[in-house]
């Protein structure tokens, strides 16, 4: 019969580099990095689409959705929100489900949205 000894096995001290001299670490949480949800223009959906679509999803005001409509119709695109990427991927889903412009018989889906990384 055999006898088993305990045996005491010490493991490495592991220690945690100090901070440098004078310099305290920064107990902030840091910022999510920030993204834009690009709304891009078409010839097939109206200023009214757009206004109530940033409207619903958004919450834009009406005033802001006019601003918004006009900027993607004549410079292509507009950014519709900045958020952090979790949101603006569920807000860009969002646009893309939206559904066609019923006041234009050749819409037959959604506007087109993208994501894109805020420049830092």
């Amino acid at each position: 019969m055999t006898t088993s000894a305990s045996a005491s096995v010490e493991e490495p001290a592991v220690s945690e580099p100090a901070p440098a001299k004078g310099v305290r670490p920064d107990p902030r949480p840091q910022r999510q990095p920030r993204y834009h949800v690009v709304l891009w223009n078409d010839n097939d959906h109206t200023y009214q689409y757009v206004v109530i679509m940033l409207r619903m999803l958004f919450g834009h005001p009406v005033e802001t959705g006019i601003k918004m409509a006009k900027e993607v119709d004549t410079e292509g695109r507009v950014i519709v929100l900045t958020t952090t990427l979790e949101h603006a991927e569920l807000k860009r889903d969002q646009i893309r489900a939206f559904g066609a412009d019923q006041l234009v018989a050749r819409s037959k889906g959604s506007m087109s949205a993208s994501i894109e990384a805020e420049p830092a």
